[in-house]
């Protein structure tokens, strides 16, 4: 393993949670400028339709699509996109939030948990919210992912694992329920999700011991309406899945499986789908089982919490390759007969499909590979059940590798789905991979706060598998013939950037290095506009229309997990290719084309 510097060693310390501090308040405080006048509420009516002038879900709609409607902006004029106002938050760290916009109003979340209330349409402040987080919280994501719209409140989470309801009009706090303990290590990251006068979130905590959850609480009275563990417990379906073997008879109680990132649903059937993380410590041989729900998707009653149905994508997880991002619902061709299906690319490399039942089943239906995966040999394809390559699945006390990195193929930042096109588009990293020593770690209790992931941090060697090519990509796969369509390589960085497709035949992402906001050709991938950012935006792009006028939003501002990465990548790089300084700060940034 190469020697480590301080710059690496600091990104360690930081991915332990040990150096970041939050900006923490002593109190609560909401600075109105102006009260919003006439605000709509936002009801289950609005949220099934997802009114293309409106962005009210994180993505764009309950199918999770990250699809506009709109065609103001095409193919065609995009080349003329031109920046309209911009915002700066006054804030460091990951910005991750995508701009939420309900009938010309914009909400933004923010790292520190602020929440910024805009007009749509000039950019002019009406709020600010700062969150009173604990004035010694430290966690290992200092960042924000979205908010939840219910009627005439706005619901967000903070990294103190409380779920706050906000007053749309003055952003007053309204009432508060306490979600996850983050002195365990559960905070919050997730934007809510709303269904059925419910908001619903789930807390981190994979890399801490923390047995993970969801919990919907009551949009009116902040109570808590029912909490569903994602690691089943004695007596329930599924525990049968921990063995109580070895040294961790018990090791379903703080067993990982965190469910911090929002969901879907599909208000037809009334069924709810989820992500499931990484299991907890990540090395599975001291966990053994398949250990369901950890690796899976999840179908759920959204009225009790039950769990309906599930696809466990790999069993064991012992590569933090956390299943968090709820499939996207598309419908696909299944031989002659289009099925409801579920699209998802998974954090292990693989693409897969799947189909769902309106009691919530999920069955396999097919999987292929978007990237390097060296771990899996195949999938079964009756079940999608992986074989293994033991070679690269990490053990306790021996130095193992494996492709693609702990990051995944692809992470967090959501794929995009164009009915149109019958495309989805993929932000993948390919041909970077990694490898640790297993760590039994005794001196550590689980669910304590500290890191315990069955890692020394120190000991992880984050590397290209070809140091000649690059990462990160922008992929376009055909649900129907399961055929990729075009890639575009971005070269000598990864990509954390959301993608946002829309019905002028665009593709937005960002996500990169060198700054840059493109927007590509939705079925040829030729880039038809670019636009320096002042950071890298690795927070979602979305749209939305104010007075006949189509905008397209993004949230530039550098941090956590890009940070942490590129640092690391760009020390090792000879080439001198890769980009190491990025600024940071975050802006919110909206373009129009002009009058």
């Amino acid at each position: 393993m190469t020697n480590l510097n301080l710059t690496y060693l600091n990104c360690c310390l930081i991915l332990t949670g040990m150096l970041i501090n939050t900006h923490a308040s002593a109190a609560s405080l909401t600075k109105l400028t102006k009260e919003i006048k006439n605000y709509k509420p936002v009801t289950q009516k609005r949220l099934n339709e997802a009114d293309p002038k409106d962005w009210l879900l994180p993505k764009g709609n309950y199918e999770g699509w990250m699809y506009s409607k709109l065609t103001q902006i095409n193919k065609k004029n995009v080349k003329s996109l031109k920046p309209v106002w911009t915002y700066s938050t006054n804030l460091d760290s990951g910005h991750e939030a995508p701009a939420q916009v309900n009938n010309g109003v914009m909400f933004v979340s923010t790292p520190y948990n602020h929440v910024i209330a805009l007009d749509a349409k000039t950019g002019q402040v009406f709020w600010r919210y700062t969150h009173d987080n604990p004035y010694d919280l430290s966690v290992m994501h200092n960042t924000s992912r979205g908010i939840a719209l219910w009627d005439d409140k706005v619901y967000v989470a903070g990294l103190d694992g409380t779920l706050n309801a906000l007053d749309a009009k003055t952003g007053e706090r309204v009432c508060q329920a306490q979600i996850g303990d983050w002195s365990t290590g559960a905070y919050i990251t997730s934007a809510p999700t709303p269904v059925k006068g419910k908001i619903l979130v789930g807390p981190s905590g994979g890399e801490y011991g923390v047995r993970g959850f969801l919990e919907a609480m009551d949009a009116k009275t902040c109570k808590q309406a029912w909490r569903t563990y994602s690691v089943p417990g004695p007596g329930e379906a599924g525990h049968e899945t921990w063995k109580k073997e070895g040294k961790r008879p018990d090791a379903w109680k703080y067993g990982g499986g965190s469910m911090w990132m929002p969901g879907n649903y599909d208000p037809e059937a009334d069924v709810l789908y989820w992500g499931v993380g990484n299991g907890s410590p990540w090395l599975g041989d001291q966990r053994p089982g398949d250990n369901l729900y950890v690796a899976s998707s999840i179908a759920m009653n959204p009225d009790s919490g039950k769990i309906v149905g599930h696809f466990q994508y790999h069993h064991n997880d012992s590569w933090d390759w956390a299943a968090m991002n709820a499939p996207m619902l598309v419908n696909f061709k299944k031989g002659n007969k289009t099925v409801k299906g579920l699209v998802s690319p998974q954090r292990n490399g693989y693409l897969y499909w799947l189909e769902r039942s309106n009691e919530g089943k999920i069955s396999y239906v097919e999987g292929q590979p978007f990237v390097k995966n060296n771990a899996f040999k195949s999938l079964d394809k009756e079940t999608g059940r992986p074989t293994y390559d033991y070679r690269h699945v990490p053990v306790t006390g021996k130095r193992v590798d494996y492709c693609p990195s702990l990051w995944g193929g692809k992470n967090w930042p959501y794929e995009a789905y164009n009915p149109e096109t019958g495309i989805i588009y993929v932000p993948a990293n390919n041909n970077l991979c990694n490898s640790f020593i297993g760590k039994f770690q005794d001196d550590v209790e689980p669910a304590s706060g500290q890191f315990w992931a069955g890692i020394d941090i120190p000991d992880l060697d984050v590397y290209l598998d070809n140091p000649k090519k690059g990462v990160g990509q922008l992929q376009a796969w055909n649900i129907n013939t399961r055929k990729k369509v075009w890639q575009h390589d971005f070269g000598k960085t990864m990509n954390w950037g959301s993608v946002l497709s829309t019905a002028g035949g665009i593709v937005f992402n960002a996500g990169t290095n060198d700054r840059i906001l493109r927007a590509f050709d939705s079925q040829t991938g030729d880039v038809l506009w670019e636009f320096p950012l002042n950071s890298t935006a690795i927070a979602p792009p979305v749209s939305y229309e104010v007075d006949g006028k189509q905008y397209i939003a993004i949230t530039a501002g550098y941090g956590v997990d890009a940070h942490w990465t590129n640092s690391v990548l760009a020390e090792k790089d000879k080439s001198g290719e890769w980009i190491a300084d990025v600024p940071e700060g975050g802006v919110i940034w909206v373009f129009a084309l002009p009058n």
